[in-house]
């Protein structure tokens, strides 16, 4: 079957490796002959991004669980039309924890807090702004369990912002001179949760990458040998970190951008620019081995030339097979999801981009200064001998891998999602601390938003609505009715809005009345997962019958496109496996912060799709760089089909362990934050890396593609010319120290 793989040679390049060939010739000749102008564009790039793309963090908003064009979406619009909605924040008064003091004791029948609550009420409601504040020993509920008292304050729909501002900063302060040293209050919800949010995201990012760089840089140090070489990804990634503000801050005016896309979007701009740099800077110091070492301008200026023509195609292919993954989140018509999508594809784009272009550019002027590779290093003698046990034993290789992770991923048949809520702050923040307190205090009361029903002109018939507000489940209600005989009653569950009291009464309202239309947090994410169940299967299609057909162009073969898609299947179940296991179960997630100790009992609506995205994008990112120097064995070096695989694990296997290592550390620095979501998506995107970096790359990959031998590089007769002319060919050209440099992709 060996001639199913089409040999390149001669002037019959393929027409795309011409294509892409020419631009990277192109990219290297610029940087070449004026390194000072591009790195001068690159300079400028970095610092409008930093200028005017921290700009982002004051235009970020909503968590994403709203789905254009759904019933709630349309509902909440009429509903926002007849009975405008307004901000609340409320305070929660508990006994201070003096040790043996009053902390657990009754608060709600001490008369001289209620002197105070009673005039602070007054107070309240004499603030410009304010609409309603409910006393709370005349309100039923508002003292709980007797251990609390809860003021809410809702301000007037309408206001301008600097009004509401100016309202809210007034009604905090007074709220919070509530305090003494007996009772201490804590105040939260509405904007002061929004706030909250967006302060968390900000710290997180900032912390996180105040941490990972200054790591990855010893790291570097110690792959590299030299603070030189080593210091150029890091350069890279804070220019992907800068376009990355940049590119948001732009998203932003025509999207809303959840507060936790900075995050996100940063985590995979900084580890995708560690990645690309840390392979382009390996071919270097491997061709300049080659070249003797020799220091002068016209030897590094051929080093910079096969550097790109080599390992800048495997950059550029590998950004377009990641962009192509992540670009399967823009079918969700979820605004979020759909900007991040676009985003992230954008940020691959840019460090794919400043790979070709901009560490080309500092080679030809620094890379002189760059030590050449070490051979020893460049045998890979390790790696070949695992890669070599694994092909002599592949079924027992195969059974065993495929069982592990089969397993790891069992406790995603119990995936649940949530919408965002105060829950996803840490245990520390005061939105937090009152949510908690609501939980714990007011039983059978609710802390999810309440569940607002339209009903039409006709059905709004007294005994429906009082049949409404008597649905099982339901612990407080409220109803208006509007001239035209339309009605809008809000209903307030027990539980908290994800809840199954919550959502089940959502689906029962919808499935008794078709002119009763809900919104709400519930009915947002009753909607939004209806949404994933209903356009999975586009997103999963589009996703990878596009790498299914670069992959093809790539390896020409059908059989090794399937088995990277169902390899990549498998690593990212497990990895989502663990991230159920821990978050929603609770298991061992004390580590990660008391905020999510115990479980949250669900996972961020967004954190899913996302993280599948980007992982599967990244296991495509090792897949080409391990395929290709197979390939190449198996093509050019006249190798079997399981000498090839020793030899591809043999070449790559340091520089995809080397890499992989560094994008861990960026991960797992973003769990040093306490945003739950953030801390859901750095733990699976970092077990995606490890699985699939050791136990898929170095060992699954190896034993399929020896059990399948030369049957793996099978096409039918009809592709063999397509592959001919369209497919890429990633052969280095001959070079001077074959042991040394034949690395392919690196």
């Amino acid at each position: 079957m060996r001639e199913a793989f089409p040999s390149p040679g001669g002037s019959q390049d393929p027409v795309s490796c011409r294509t892409v060939g020419g631009m990277l010739r192109h990219a290297a000749e610029l940087a070449i002959r004026r390194p000072r102008t591009v790195i001068a564009v690159w300079l400028v790039v970095f610092a409008v991004g930093l200028g005017v793309g921290g700009a982002v963090f004051g235009k970020l908003g909503g968590l994403g669980a709203s789905v254009p064009g759904s019933e709630s979406r349309l509902t909440a619009d009429r509903v926002d039309k007849l009975d405008p909605g307004s901000d609340t924040i409320a305070a929660m008064v508990t006994a201070r924890d003096h040790g043996a003091g009053p902390a657990g004791r009754a608060v709600a029948g001490d008369a001289g807090l209620r002197e105070r609550i009673t005039g602070a009420v007054a107070d309240l409601r004499a603030i410009p702004g304010v609409a309603q504040v409910p006393d709370p020993y005349t309100t039923p509920g508002m003292t709980g369990d007797g251990q609390a008292v809860a003021v809410s304050v809702t301000f007037a729909a309408g206001l301008s912002d600097h009004d509401e501002n100016n309202a809210l900063t007034a009604a905090e302060s007074r709220l919070r001179a509530l305090g003494t040293p007996d009772y201490q209050v804590r105040v939260g919800g509405g904007p002061l949760l929004d706030d909250a949010l967006n302060q968390t995201a900000q710290s997180d990012a900032s912390r996180a990458e105040l941490i990972s760089l200054p790591i990855v840089l010893v790291l570097l140090i110690v792959v590299f040998g030299g603070l030189l070489a080593a210091a150029l990804p890091l350069l890279l990634a804070l220019c992907g970190v800068a376009s990355t503000l940049l590119v948001l801050f732009a998203f932003s005016f025509v999207t809303d951008l959840s507060v936790y896309s900075v995050q996100i979007t940063t985590m995979l701009g900084l580890g995708l620019g560690v990645d690309y740099a840390l392979l382009i800077v390996t071919r270097f110091k491997q061709e300049r081995a080659a070249a003797g070492g020799r220091a002068d301008r016209a030897a590094v200026a051929d080093c910079v030339r096969a550097t790109v023509g080599r390992a800048g195609r495997t950059v550029f292919f590998s950004g377009l097979t990641v962009a192509v993954s992540l670009a399967g989140i823009v079918v969700y018509p979820a605004p979020f999801l759909r900007s991040m999508g676009l985003a992230s594809c954008a940020v691959v784009a840019v460090d794919m981009l400043a790979a070709v272009t901009l560490l080309p550019a500092l080679l030809a002027k620094y890379g002189h200064r760059v030590k050449p590779a070490s051979a020893r290093r460049s045998q890979g003698r390790w790696f070949g001998r695992v890669a070599a046990g694994v092909v002599r034993r592949p079924v027992p290789v195969l059974l065993v891998i495929g069982t592990v992770l089969a397993v790891v991923a069992l406790p995603a048949r119990a995936l649940s999602l949530s919408p965002g809520d105060a829950r996803e702050l840490p245990a520390g923040s005061e939105p937090r601390q009152v949510y908690d307190l609501a939980l714990a205090h007011f039983p059978g009361h609710s802390n999810a938003d309440s569940i607002t029903v339209l009903v039409e002109q006709g059905a709004a018939r007294p005994d429906y609505l009082a049949h409404l507000r008597a649905l099982p489940g339901v612990v407080d209600s409220s109803q208006k009715t509007f001239p035209d005989g339309s009605a809008v009653v809000r209903l307030t569950p027990s539980g908290t809005n994800d809840g199954a009291v919550a959502t089940g009464l959502v689906k029962t309202i919808r499935g008794e009345h078709q002119r009763a239309f809900v919104t709400g947090s519930s009915a947002h994410l009753v909607d939004f997962r209806q949404m994933l169940v209903d356009r999975l299967p586009y997103a999963a299609a589009a996703v990878l019958v596009s790498v299914f057909v670069l992959l093809f162009l790539f390896t020409g073969s059908l059989l090794i496109p399937l088995k990277a898609v169902l390899t990549n299947l498998l690593s990212i179940g497990a990895a989502l496996g663990a991230v159920v296991w821990v978050f929603q179960q609770g298991h061992a997630a004390g580590v990660f912060g008391s905020g999510v100790k115990g479980g949250l009992g669900s996972l961020d609506v967004t954190v899913p799709p996302l993280m599948i995205a980007v992982a599967f994008g990244l296991s495509m990112d090792y897949e080409i760089f391990i395929l290709g120097r197979i390939r190449e064995a198996r093509v050019h070096g006249g190798e079997d089909a399981r000498g090839a695989v020793v030899t591809g694990i043999r070449h790559t296997g340091r520089v995809v362990t080397c890499a992989a290592a560094l994008l861990v550390i960026v991960f797992a620095c973003f769990m040093t934050g306490g945003a739950a979501p953030i801390l859901e998506f750095g733990l699976g995107l970092t077990l995606a890396v490890l699985i699939d970096a050791t136990l898929v790359r170095m060992l699954l990959v190896p034993a399929v593609l020896a059990l399948l031998g030369e049957a793996a590089w099978w096409a039918p007769r009809a592709l063999r010319g397509v592959h001919r002319r369209f497919g890429v060919d990633e052969a280095p050209e001959p070079v001077s120290a074959p042991d040394v440099l034949q690395v392919q992709g690196v």
